[in-house]
């Protein structure tokens, strides 16, 4: 029969579950799976941003031997930011652990972790989800909280950026130029970049379920395909996958069941620059609230078990994770409805 006593191996320890969790299997989201934001460890939870303009002159001309013109370098602007404490957990009774048997060959122990690891990884898809739900606050240039609606960083407000209009797409008129409404967002988003955006940068947008069939079923984007070896893909059943038009990959994003809790409004599409230079980052703060962590070099996850000391009648896992997800350039941030 197991017992309390299996917690005291050291495969419980703050190290191994760490590095264990990582190995759990989760199923990525959309925006972590396409790389969007470049993952950097840090050794503090306040993290520095630097806004500097690059705005452009032309040079005038001038005559030999005079002295050329001085360009002055515009101030940098310095702005504090701190990563974000996320920690859940999850109870084991020593009632649950006591009726555990092994079975087969398999361990005592063996039958312990591995409902512990169930446990761990439900913990972990709850984290995965808040990841996924701060990713897509950055690249609408507003983080928030769990609750949707109090926010923790406005990057418009933080870089004193207005934030874009939204470009109205005419979807519902048969008549209009998808193709030129795509090139008039591309070219803000070039502009606004001030250099970030390359030819290697690609143009995604994640769009709610009625403004992505709107789009798939418009006449212009049909006619384009009809003579195309594509025109059949485009025929079938496009729903929650991905269609390049215009110059834009364009996902119908699938978000919580609920389609409200982490989503896209259902008529609307949010722009953003994939490939782009800097716009994009996940900085990670290391658990410095416990001592193996202490001055160490952030990562995605800590886990932690924490025995009753005093009866001995339960342990707890705990998840914890402290990320910044950021937009650095929230100007070229654009939408559409």
């Amino acid at each position: 029969m197991a017992s309390m006593d299996i917690f005291n191996n050291d495969a419980f320890s703050m190290i191994e579950l760490s590095s264990a969790i990582r190995e759990i299997e989760y199923v990525p989201q959309l925006l972590d799976a396409i790389g969007l934001f470049e993952a950097k460890g840090v050794y503090v939870r306040d993290i520095g941003i630097e806004k500097k303009g690059q705005t452009l002159s032309l040079i005038p001309t001038s005559p030999d031997g005079q002295p050329p013109r001085q360009t002055t370098g515009s101030k940098p602007n310095m702005r504090n930011f701190h990563t974000q404490r996320l920690a859940d957990a999850f109870t084991l009774s020593v009632s649950e652990v006591a009726g555990m048997r092994a079975f087969g060959t398999e361990s005592e122990l063996m039958v312990v972790m591995t409902e512990y690891a169930e446990r761990m990884g439900e913990v972990r898809d709850n984290m995965d989800l808040t990841h996924e739900f701060h990713r897509l606050g950055a690249l609408q240039g507003k983080l928030l909280d769990a609750d949707g609606t109090s926010v923790i960083y406005d990057y418009f407000d933080e870089f004193g950026i207005a934030e874009p209009a939204a470009i109205d797409f005419e979807l519902g008129t048969a008549s209009t130029k998808v193709r030129l409404k795509c090139a008039e967002l591309k070219r803000k988003m070039v502009r606004a970049g001030k250099g970030a955006i390359t030819n290697a940068t690609r143009i995604h947008a994640l769009c709610g379920d009625e403004w992505y069939d709107k789009l798939i079923e418009h006449e212009a984007v049909k006619r384009t395909y009809e003579n195309w070896a594509a025109a059949a893909d485009l025929r079938e059943d496009r729903t929650f996958e991905s269609f390049p038009f215009g110059g834009c990959v364009f996902h119908n994003y699938r978000g919580t069941d609920d389609n409200s809790e982490v989503a896209i409004p259902v008529d609307e599409a949010k722009f953003f620059p994939v490939g782009a230079r800097g716009v994009f980052k996940k900085f990670m703060s290391p658990a410095n609230e416990f001592a193996p962590f202490v001055n160490t070099k952030g990562q995605d996850t800590y886990a932690l078990n924490i025995e009753d000391k005093d009866r001995q009648s339960w342990v707890k896992g705990e998840l914890y994770s402290y990320p910044l997800y950021i937009c650095t350039r929230p100007e070229v941030l654009q939408r559409a409805n």
